[in-house]
């Protein structure tokens, strides 16, 4: 169950971004929200603050997405099916940054603002995208990994995808800030594991057992830092340095029991809200920010607690 208290982040997150939401004209607004998934609590805490934004901006709010990230064409059917019952607006989170084009041109043509959020595209399609800064985030990462393992060894990444710009940027964010400011950190494997956690656990314990030496492995998304998790811990290796990316009950839970050094957290609850903020504006003509940063945390042992951190967790 998603930890009620996050409602926090919501109510917080107009102040975050600076500027008041825009109202809506009529209660018969239609906004079709399509994400990447329902598997992780992550989305479950999306959908939260889109409901949230809904029901203060007095519009209609769906949410779908498919049963698993690898799902591309599946997605791209339920964004076929939100277009053809010609919604007001629609909010996005690509699998595949590249495949969903030509509906988004068709929502362009007909006149349908697209909010891009989590994830953005690779067009110019979308009026607004409402996401985390994930090469910072994934920077922010490669520090703390340098800081846990004294500046020097051998690291690898466990990454859901690297199809979608949340994939692609958290894997480049934490290899650019390795090459750039650690030149005794050799990145030695760079594996995807569709956000999936049984997938993941293989896959981490393939990269450790193919380098006994390996000082830490960054998982880059909620299913990825799990698995990294369960591998290492089948093989009783816990003098590697695990850094996740989200959140939810198990990487508390890892964290607390000192399985993960910390993660980075991003701010769920703002993400759906502003999506849906966003779309209202657009729908009655306002200005709408195109870059709408939700912001991001790093959370461990020490700040878990703490009443900034825990607005934006979820589980």
């Amino acid at each position: 169950m998603i930890n009620r208290r996050i409602l926090l982040g919501a109510v917080s997150v107009m102040a975050l971004v600076g500027f008041a939401p825009a109202s809506a004209a009529a209660q018969d607004l239609d906004i079709a929200l399509i994400s990447k998934g329902f598997q992780h609590q992550f989305w479950q805490a999306v959908r939260m603050g889109a409901d949230q934004a809904a029901e203060e901006f007095g519009v209609n709010v769906t949410f779908e997405g498919p049963d698993s990230e690898t799902q591309v064409d599946r997605q791209i059917d339920m964004l076929a099916a939100a277009l053809a019952r010609n919604p007001d607006a629609i909010g996005f989170a690509a699998l595949d940054s590249q495949a969903a084009t030509p509906l988004l041109r068709q929502a362009q043509e007909a006149g349908i603002p697209v909010v891009a959020f989590d994830s953005g595209v690779d067009s110019d399609i979308p009026i607004a995208t409402a996401a985390t800064n994930n090469l910072a985030a994934a920077a922010l990462a490669a520090d703390k990994m340098a800081e846990l393992i004294g500046g020097s060894g051998k690291v690898a990444l466990v990454v859901h995808d690297q199809t979608s710009r949340t994939g692609v940027e958290r894997r480049d964010g934490f290899v650019n800030q390795i090459e750039a400011e650690y030149p005794d950190i050799e990145i030695v494997s760079i594996q995807y594991g569709a956000g999936d956690h049984l997938q993941s656990t293989e896959i981490t314990k393939s990269i450790l057992q193919a380098n006994p030496d390996l000082a830490g492995i960054f998982g880059a998304n909620e299913g990825s830092a799990i698995g990294v998790v369960n591998g290492a811990r089948e093989l009783g290796r816990d003098d590697v340095a695990i850094i996740g990316y989200d959140s939810g009950q198990a990487q508390m839970t890892a964290i607390r029991e000192g399985l993960m050094a910390g993660a980075i957290t991003q701010n769920p609850i703002g993400i759906g809200y502003e999506t849906v903020r966003a779309a209202v504006a657009a729908i009655n003509g306002e200005a709408v920010e195109e870059e709408i940063d939700t912001g991001f945390y790093w959370y461990d042992a020490d700040n878990i607690d703490d009443e900034e951190i825990q607005a934006v967790l979820y589980e």
